[in-house]
């Protein structure tokens, strides 16, 4: 009997005592650091000698791990284990499978420390951002287990005296998985158990910014029960064998979350049928978004500038769903404005390490560098509010930054940026403002901040976007309470957390006797 699913519950830092944990957990992974991380193929561990280097992105002299790099003549070794493991592996008993989730996720629950100082060491997360991260990750594994439960006798058909029906699902084959370094063990580990839970085998390929996680993620399964190759470990660089294995006549589907280049192009290649291949390969994407919030001339202005504030910096605004613009309503824009300033100067970004800064980093120089080239774009469209400055001396940090006066138009208005900067606009009215918001070529998340019920209504028909929140900001989704996943360039909806979630790894079968 599995009880019902509920979310892993966030931990309270302002009690000593989780605090003196988390700070004894962080002291504990510190003595990790430096060491090296095989790949992991058929349950092998494999090392090469060119390797990953993982760095602490608040203190870029501070070495997380070196990491074994895959190359293609590896890949092809993790495509053949996986795809002859696929065989036995798709006929395993789903309540099996299910099984190594909830043994994984009691596991990390009960090392949920450990695991969020890898998040703070590895990502730069701030302590509230990174335990989220870990419950996340928890939850995903919770609730696709309960979903696959529900999942494994398929779904009633009807049948007529003369016959018997039934209609079932079966697993695709051997799944890539390319997972982002946002949501490094969250996101990671959603795809990957989502592609195995439902009886396909996995190759899986994570952020090169953040490998380790992965690693750990890896660890959890086998001590789980997880069978070898079912999950073959295999980071590298994404042009040689991120390609070499979305082309590769074997894969069956790929997994992605990441950008919006990457994604499209993932999306491209997988569409073409090669050589030997016997299917329409599947793909599952997440892109990312220009989330905005909407906020009318009837709505609870502190909320509203609260909302903006922590929904754009949250981790450094490195959310697909953080909100980088905000629509406001004229006769209330200079209230907002004033406020979300002085909500943005209370803010600092520093290393998440003791706890005691809002922002941590960015996640490395490429990023840096692109948030301020962003940054001077946005002081040519608009007015620089407050931020506008970085510092990657020690580490990669970009002081939360607002532009007001934007024109809708604007490049800071219509490109993803993903770090600490948002962009203020005013409309006329509602009408205008949701037509604003829909003015990117994305459609991820969105809020909408009002006390007008009438608007509420016509933001549900009209603002297109696949989570929309009233009242709230446009991040934080919940496994299972807010199925995640967007319109547009902002991927294939595919819903991560959701209860059709795990039917984009399987394919419908229908079976008739005749009686």
């Amino acid at each position: 009997m599995v009880v019902p699913y509920t979310h892993e519950p966030f931990t309270d830092f302002t009690v000593e005592e989780n605090r003196q944990q988390m700070l004894a957990a962080l002291k504990k992974v510190e003595k990790d650091l430096g060491k090296e991380y095989p790949l992991i193929i058929g349950g092998e561990r494999i090392t090469t000698e060119e390797k990953i280097v993982s760095v602490n992105p608040a203190d870029k002299e501070e070495v997380i791990g070196y990491v074994s790099k895959a190359n293609k003549e590896l890949a092809e070794k993790a495509m053949q284990v996986a795809d002859k493991t696929f065989e036995t592996w798709r006929k395993s008993d789903p309540k099996f499978r299910a099984d190594i989730l909830f043994r994984s996720a009691a596991i990390i629950r009960r090392r949920k420390h450990e695991f969020t100082a890898h998040l703070i060491k590895e990502g730069g997360k701030p302590w509230k951002e990174a335990d989220a991260d870990t419950a996340e990750a928890i939850d995903f594994l919770e609730y696709y287990g309960r979903q696959m439960l529900e999942l494994k006798d398929g779904v009633k058909v009807n049948s007529r005296p003369i016959e018997y029906n039934q209609y079932h699902y079966i697993p695709l084959g051997v799944g890539v998985v390319i997972s982002p370094w946002n949501f490094l063990f969250a996101i990671m580990a959603g795809t990957t158990v989502a592609a195995m839970v439902t009886g396909n085998t996995v190759l899986l390929k994570p952020a090169s910014a953040t490998p380790v996680i992965a690693y750990k993620l890896m660890e959890v399964l086998e001590e789980a029960g997880m069978p070898a190759g079912v999950i073959n470990y295999i980071p590298g660089p994404g042009k040689e064998v991120g390609d070499y294995l979305v082309d590769h006549s074997r894969t069956r589907f790929i997994s992605f979350t990441g950008s919006r280049d990457v994604g499209t192009r993932i999306f491209e290649r997988a569409a073409k049928v090669q050589e030997g291949q016997k299917w329409l390969k599947r793909t599952i994407i997440e892109m990312g978004g220009k989330d905005t919030i909407v906020v009318d001339n009837e709505a609870d202005l502190e909320l509203a500038a609260e909302s903006i504030v922590q929904s754009a910096f949250g981790f450094s605004g490195q959310k697909c769903s953080a909100c980088s613009r905000a629509v406001i309503h004229e006769d209330v824009y200079d209230e907002v404005k004033n406020r979300v300033v002085e909500l943005t100067s209370e803010l600092s970004a520093g290393n998440p390490y003791d706890n005691s800064h809002f922002m941590g980093p960015v996640i490395d120089q490429g990023a840096y560098d692109k948030i301020m080239d962003y940054i001077e774009v946005g002081k040519k469209e608009g007015d620089l509010l407050v931020g506008g400055t970085g510092d990657d001396s020690k580490g990669w940090f970009v002081n939360p930054t607002v532009f007001g006066d934007v024109d809708p138009e604007a490049r800071i208005m219509q490109e993803e940026i993903f770090g600490p900067v948002v962009a203020l606009t005013k409309a006329k009215s509602f009408d205008e403002a949701i037509d604003i918001a829909n003015n990117t070529e994305y459609g991820l998340t969105g809020a909408v901040i009002t006390n007008n019920r009438t608007h509420q209504e016509q933001a549900r028909q009209d603002f297109h976007v696949g989570n929309l929140y009233f009242n709230r900001g446009c991040t934080a989704a919940i496994v299972g309470y807010q199925p995640f996943g967007g319109f547009n360039m902002s991927g294939t909806d595919s819903k991560a957390g959701g209860p059709d979630y795990l039917i984009h790894h399987m394919q419908g079968k229908t079976s008739s006797e005749m009686l």
